[in-house]
């Protein structure tokens, strides 16, 4: 080839260089400028003559980009481009929960800033690492921080993530706001529910265990409202209340599209005022609120799902080892599917979600950082199962099934009573008017040991208090009254529906309560339902909900092996050495071999 052929070639490759260069620079800038256009997008929401312009926000505009490979593209855009915004912060007893409207990936170095707003220059009070990150939703995430120095206020707590190895690089978060609510008074979480919202709210002081008044609440609907009422431009009336649930009617506009509803934030007031009297009733504003709408599906999407026959829900916290043995057991007897609400756990329990998820056990995780709530939880986790299971029970990660005459009667070769639990709700599907099914909890003691069992609690505890306490429900979700009102261990049933009380000759609940004190005493941290009074505090000592003469304190009692045995009962520990324990080796299928 001649030189003049060689740099003819050179000049075309380098027009085509620069060409494609062009063509690749001009894509990025059209895309840009599209995702800018989105942020500046005004939906609009009409309501007769008044209109409902919410501004945009960068969670607002994942929500539309709703197609897989916009989703895709964004995401891999937002990873690396998006700072960290704080969108609200709600202060804890030992710590300030943070909620972030983004993903917060693993690995990054995310630090706490403390700023000082006392003068104009807001000054750093210092940094510190974050406690913990979560995943919240499908739109935030949670960073808890450490408390803010004495004298301090919370809402002067923001993030920074440092970008490389350098010291000194940093992308710090955007300041949307700088507020902070307290925990027992805040609209925490909001779900839509057909054509009402259901929001989950603490410090209305509605009555324990009873369903209230809910002419006198209203709902009110908006975007950004910073502890001020300025940003709720839409209101609607409350149809039912109870605890720390209250539903009302969602705005025309919404229901008429309620894919609109995403992102929107919702809180509760109180109703107009008919006479002088609910004057200063009114006058309050609505509650502070975190509680933002996500997730929605059309209900015709929700109604086409295949619903499972059995499912359960719990809330725990720090109990992942007792996970693997409560979840292998109930799959063995028929339950298909698990929601397990995590109310702050620091004791791995992702990865032994993880490791369950792994061996095909359907079992999601719902980080629930509400102390304190477990009632509003129970009543969240029946609107998510309503279309995903005929039913749901409702029992602790210490209570196991056994159902003593499918137990005793083997069924040609198989090992018996396998399904029995899923048999026994779905031979009441039918039923016209069941709704609930109550079975009732013997209370295990420490057996006389000082260890935790190696082979779990169904093996190990065998002795126990002779009369039963409590009891636990099985309900069917899409049956339940509006109120969603509950007492943990049972619900309040649309009317015209009833329980049935489980005869104990079929099925009765092995309650390990009373554990061995290394692992009891873990209780005395706190207590997760509402208006159960925490151990420590010296009140309703009577109570059912405390252990017996154990006092205030978590110091092991005298004898403690050896009490709350009356009677022992080795018929669940008898079964499963027989029928599911390994005969080479004598392992149950939840223990793990000696490494």
């Amino acid at each position: 080839m001649d030189p003049e052929q060689r740099r003819k070639r050179k000049r075309i490759g380098r027009l085509y260089s620069h060409g494609h260069y062009l063509s690749l620079r001009s894509l990025i800038v059209c895309f840009s400028f599209f995702i800018f256009l989105l942020f500046l997008y005004v939906e609009r929401f009409s309501i007769g003559s008044a209109s409902f312009r919410p501004v945009l926000r960068a969670s607002t505009t994942l929500s539309l980009l709703s197609s897989s490979t916009s989703s895709s593209i964004l995401d891999s855009l937002t990873k690396k481009s998006l700072p960290l915004r704080v969108d609200d912060r709600v202060v804890f007893p030992d710590h300030v929960l943070l909620m972030v409207s983004s993903r917060i990936t693993e690995g990054q170095d995310l630090q706490c800033v403390y700023y000082d707003f006392s003068n104009s220059s807001s000054e750093i009070l210092g940094v510190q690492p974050v406690l913990s990150t979560d995943q919240y939703d499908a739109f935030r995430s949670i960073v808890r921080c450490p408390l803010p120095p004495e004298n301090h206020s919370a809402a002067g707590i923001d993030l920074r993530r440092q970008q490389s190895s350098e010291v000194g690089e940093y992308d710090w978060s955007v300041r949307a706001n700088q507020t902070a609510h307290w925990w027992e008074k805040v609209a925490y979480e909001a779900v839509l529910d057909a054509n009402t919202a259901v929001v989950f709210v603490k410090g209305l002081n509605l009555r324990p265990h009873k369903i209230s008044d809910q002419t006198q609440l209203s709902c009110h609907f908006g975007f950004d409202n910073w502890g001020r009422d300025e940003g709720f431009v839409l209101t609607t009336e409350a149809v039912s209340a109870s605890q720390e649930v209250v539903r009302c009617l969602l705005p025309r506009s919404i229901r008429n599209n309620p894919e609109r509803a995403q992102g929107i934030r919702v809180t509760v007031g109180h109703a107009n005022a008919d006479s002088d009297a609910d004057a200063d009733a009114t006058a309050r504003p609505p509650m502070p609120s975190v509680a933002k709408i996500y997730s929605y599906k059309s209900d015709a999407e929700k109604r086409n799902q295949h619903k499972h026959e059995l499912c359960v829900c719990t809330m725990l916290w720090n109990q992942a080892p007792a996970l693997r043995e409560w979840i292998m057991y109930h799959a063995w007897l028929g339950v298909e599917r698990w929601f397990i609400y995590d109310n702050n756990s620091d004791d791995g329990i992702e990865e032994a979600i993880q490791e369950l998820q792994l061996g095909n056990y359907n079992v999601t995780r719902q980080s629930w950082p509400w102390i304190k709530t477990q009632e509003a939880g129970f009543s969240h986790c029946a609107l998510r199962a309503k279309y995903e299971c005929k039913w749901l029970g409702f029992f602790d990660v210490d209570e196991f099934f056994y159902l003593p005459k499918q137990f005793r009667h083997p069924k040609g070769d198989g090992i018996p009573g396998k399904n029995s639990l899923k048999a026994m709700v779905a031979n009441l599907s039918s039923s016209p008017n069941i709704a609930e099914i109550r079975t009732v909890c013997h209370s295990f003691g420490p057996s006389g040991l000082s260890k935790p069992p190696p082979h779990g609690v169904t093996v190990g505890y065998t002795c126990r208090l002779q009369s039963p306490e409590r009891h636990k429900s099985i309900v069917r979700p899409d049956l339940l009254d509006i109120s969603l009102l509950n007492v943990v261990h049972h619900f309040q049933l649309r009317e015209g529906f009833k329980n049935l009380n489980v005869p104990e000759s079929t099925a009765v609940i092995n309650h390990y309560k009373y554990q061995v004190w290394e692992t009891f005493k873990a209780k005395f941290h706190r207590r997760v339902a509402t208006y159960v009074v925490d151990w420590k505090k010296d009140q309703n000592k009577g109570s059912k909900d405390r252990a017996p003469g154990l006092g205030t304190e978590a110091i092991e009692p005298p004898n403690w092996r050896l009490r709350f045995c009356e009677v022992w009962d080795t018929g669940l520990r008898d079964f499963v050495l027989a029928y599911l324990a390994d005969p080479a080796t004598g392992l149950v299928p939840w223990e793990r071999p000696l490494q």
